[in-house]
């Protein structure tokens, strides 16, 4: 199972959860950030239908796949 962390930071003049290299929106404090972290980690874990994704690869080229609806990351805030 993959494992996410989306991670509280000084961002912009405020705070942001960050996932990664990609930051959300910018929130005033620190607890408002972490409180959007904490439901969009809940989000993450909901299964949803099984379908079909496309997307262009570093290098251009189209891939699809499938995407197990049920197959969801763990997830977990810090900061």
């Amino acid at each position: 199972m993959t494992h996410v962390t989306y991670r509280i930071v000084e961002h912009d003049g405020g705070w942001a959860y960050k996932l990664e290299d990609t930051f959300s929106e910018t929130f005033s404090s620190h607890d408002a950030a972490r409180a959007a972290a904490v439901r969009a980690a809940g989000e993450q874990r909901v299964a949803d239908r099984t379908a079909f994704i496309e997307y262009a690869d570093a290098d251009g080229e189209w891939i699809t796949e499938r995407a197990d609806g049920h197959d969801r990351p763990d997830t977990s805030v810090e900061g």
